[in-house]
């Protein structure tokens, strides 16, 4: 076979061949740094090479991570207790023994009875029971973390107390109903209209005028009842506003910025327009204030009559699928949301 030139480039010469390019610039590499030493610029992994081989060996066999022996002995540094990924380790409590819980004699705090009768809250009736009004058993009971049987008889103010089932019923007030548990002059109130609800007795959550439609909350429930109606709590409210002509921008900001009534600065939470296209005598209100009759009142007080007035929304729950004048129970998932309430 016909022997190829050393001058000819051909291809698939062996990289030690005398004749390579490769092998020729190797050859000269060697002899470079035979002479003038490697000058070679350094990698990181042999930087950090030459640092770790700078170290006591004593002190870098315990500092320093055996991957071999890791994943050999599934363990850290080679030594200690086996670490296994699958595996989740109880936390130390857990390994604590348990101490069994006392046994449950079946009382009942006094204040959390009479709270559970509807007629206040636990901090009321903690008062009730300083004041010595409160009697179990016949005899007057005026300190406080006492604990009685459920079959003892408690009497306040000549009544006799029964622990009673909480209810919780939303009703969407109409036009012509006061908000009251009973009218000296006979006129019709919001609990002829809950009246199939239940034995409870049920207290109306807040107030709303005659005039004034909407989404009404009632209950026996004194502890929920104190936390939705008292404004440090912010039990949100929206209403809808009809007024008897448009709402100009510029009262628009000064009720955003503050309406005076008896004395307090009350500032909505939200105010804007809530009318189709430019209808402007229609206003949605959001605040939390507690006062009496306050939405009429700010617009009262910039010479705006209120025509209808309704409550849309009260502490996020809304008058979904509930006609004018009807009422439901509210859900489980609803309570929660408003035990949640701070």
């Amino acid at each position: 076979m016909r022997e190829k030139s050393p001058h000819n480039k051909g291809r698939g010469r062996s990289e030690n061949s005398r004749y390579s390019d490769k092998g020729r610039k190797k050859e000269r590499r060697d002899d470079f740094r035979s002479t003038h030493g490697d000058t070679r610029r350094k990698s990181n992994d042999e930087k950090s090479s030459e640092k770790r081989s700078g170290y006591d060996s004593e002190k870098s066999a315990d500092r320093s991570y055996k991957r071999k022996d890791h994943e050999k002995t599934g363990s850290f540094r080679g030594e200690g207790r086996p670490f296994d990924k699958k595996k989740t380790y109880k936390p130390r409590y857990k390994d604590a023994p348990r101490v069994p819980k006392a046994p449950s004699d079946g009382k009942i705090r006094l204040n959390k009875y009479i709270a559970n009768s509807g007629v206040c809250s636990r901090r009321e009736a903690d008062l009730l029971i300083k004041a010595g009004v409160v009697t179990v058993n016949g005899k007057i009971v005026n300190e406080l973390g006492t604990k009685i049987n459920p079959t003892d008889v408690v009497v306040y103010d000549g009544n006799t107390l029964k622990a009673e089932k909480k209810i919780y019923v939303l009703l969407n007030k109409p036009k012509d109903f006061i908000t009251t548990s009973d009218d000296p002059q006979g006129r019709k109130t919001v609990l002829d209209l809950v009246k199939n609800a239940g034995n409870q007795r049920l207290f109306p959550v807040g107030r709303l005028d005659r005039n004034t439609t909407g989404l009404l909350l009632l209950t026996n429930d004194g502890e929920l009842t104190k936390k939705l109606t008292h404004p440090k709590h912010g039990a949100r409210k929206i209403y809808h506003v009809f007024l008897d002509k448009p709402l100009t921008k510029a009262d628009m900001e000064q009720i955003a910025r503050g309406i005076i009534i008896d004395g307090e600065k009350v500032i909505p939470d939200a105010l804007e327009y809530a009318g189709k296209e430019n209808d402007k005598t229609q206003v949605g209100i959001e605040l939390h204030s507690g006062q009496n009759r306050v939405v009429r009142r700010i617009f009262e007080s910039l010479d705006y009559k209120v025509l209808k007035l309704d409550r849309v929304v009260f502490a996020g729950l809304t008058k979904k699928d509930l006609p004018r004048g009807h009422w439901r129970y509210l859900t489980e998932k609803e309570l929660n949301f408003l035990r949640m309430i701070k």
